[in-house]
């Protein structure tokens, strides 16, 4: 077993920690605190190709490993994590059409996502229907060589800034699982429009809205696969974002760590640094040793899926561990930081918040329980 990062992951390692550290982290208070999609950054990221990072050279992207860009967006997270949770949109938004596109949705969408040129956006969750996908609402209705789509997304993440969104609808309800299928809708398409961004606890860089579609005309070529391959779609997807969480919470979790050492050394009480008391260095080591063992399974997660091997138990693994670290790993920070972390001049009330939008997004920890139950008792 190799636990050592290839010279290509290192070398994308050292990319997006410089970019991070240099050009995010200085940033990443002010991202928060004005809520407002940080276009100028995102822009970094297309010049870095930090976007196409995991895609075939021919489509744009830089044929690197799944490992590689996970290893990424924990670097992104651990400056800020909306920045890093912009980049796994990428991913989720890319991914469907690679793997359920023709060649002509691939020639037409994938380099322009891949280059950061154009940004993408997952529709799944609905006003009611987020754990449950099987119960949205939202429909296609075949007219001759078009789809008429007709409900609302909720909670869709790159909302009104995003140019292609993957929309997933049934073409036949009465079918359940087999009667989901998935579209590319672009922006500007008549009967398509955003009601509205949300404001978030966390992740506030991150523009998360709802998108309603009334008699929208969508051409039967933007159909992804064939009609009711929609939740195989999005299964396929959602496996790939829960890595992507899982590497969010562990940039986290690393920020956390750095913070509160920093802080521990700096801080006297009792005429000693508190990095002296125990209680505080049980605190840090819970962090460190919680931390090795979610970035762990979150490689491991990755590496199963670079090997084309099943790794859905192992994506819910990486997802649930890492969000609940990161999550205690928030609240110790804050309670390191005492009084101080209790005010958002202190980046752990950020790391606080943040944490915390990671056991909701992409299927709740109940729900990763469930899939890793699921699995166990097969």
């Amino acid at each position: 077993m190799e636990f050592e990062l290839n010279d290509g992951e290192k070398a994308v390692q050292s990319i997006a920690r410089e970019f991070a550290e240099k050009e995010v982290l200085p940033r990443a208070a002010e991202i928060d605190h004005k809520a407002k999609f940080p276009l100028d950054i995102v822009k970094r990221m297309a010049e870095l190709k930090l976007f196409g990072l995991p895609f075939p050279e021919k489509y744009g992207g830089a044929n690197a490993s799944l490992l590689s860009y996970v290893v990424m967006v924990e670097e992104l997270s651990r400056a800020s994590a909306s920045i890093g949770c912009l980049s796994a949109v990428g991913l989720i938004s890319i991914f469907p059409i690679l793997y359920a596109g023709s060649e002509e949705q691939k020639d037409r969408y994938l380099r322009p996502m891949c280059e950061g040129s154009k940004l993408g956006a997952f529709a799944l969750t609905e006003p009611a229907a987020g754990s449950d996908p099987l119960s949205i609402e939202t429909t296609a209705v075949r007219e001759g060589d078009e789809y008429v789509l007709n409900g609302r997304k909720a909670y869709i993440t790159n909302t009104a800034v995003a140019d292609v969104y993957v929309v997933f609808a049934y073409t036949d309800k009465s079918k359940k699982s087999a009667g989901m299928s998935a579209f590319i809708v672009e922006k500007g398409t008549k009967g398509f429009s955003f009601a509205g961004i949300d404001n978030l606890l966390g992740m506030r860089g991150c523009m998360v809205g709802n998108l309603v579609f009334e008699d929208c005309r969508v051409p039967e070529e933007n159909r992804l696969g064939s009609e009711g391959d929609g939740l195989k779609i999005a299964l396929a997807t959602l496996d790939r974002d829960r890595i992507a969480m899982g590497s969010i919470g562990v940039g986290i979790t690393q920020a956390c760590l750095d913070s509160s050492r920093k802080y521990a050394k700096e801080r006297k009480q009792f005429s000693q640094p508190i990095a002296n008391f125990p209680a505080v260095q049980f605190m840090l080591a819970d962090m460190a040793m919680e931390m090795e063992a979610a970035r762990l399974l979150t490689y491991k997660a990755a590496y199963l899926a670079d090997k084309n091997e099943r790794f859905t138990k192992e994506a819910s693994m990486a997802k649930l561990y890492a969000s609940e670290v990161a999550q205690r790993a928030a609240t110790n920070a804050v309670q390191i930081h005492g009084g101080y972390g209790c005010t958002n001049r202190c980046p752990a009330e950020r790391y606080f918040r943040d944490a915390k939008i990671l056991s909701i997004a992409v299927g709740t920890s109940e729900i990763q329980r469930m899939i890793i139950a699921r699995d166990v008792l097969r």
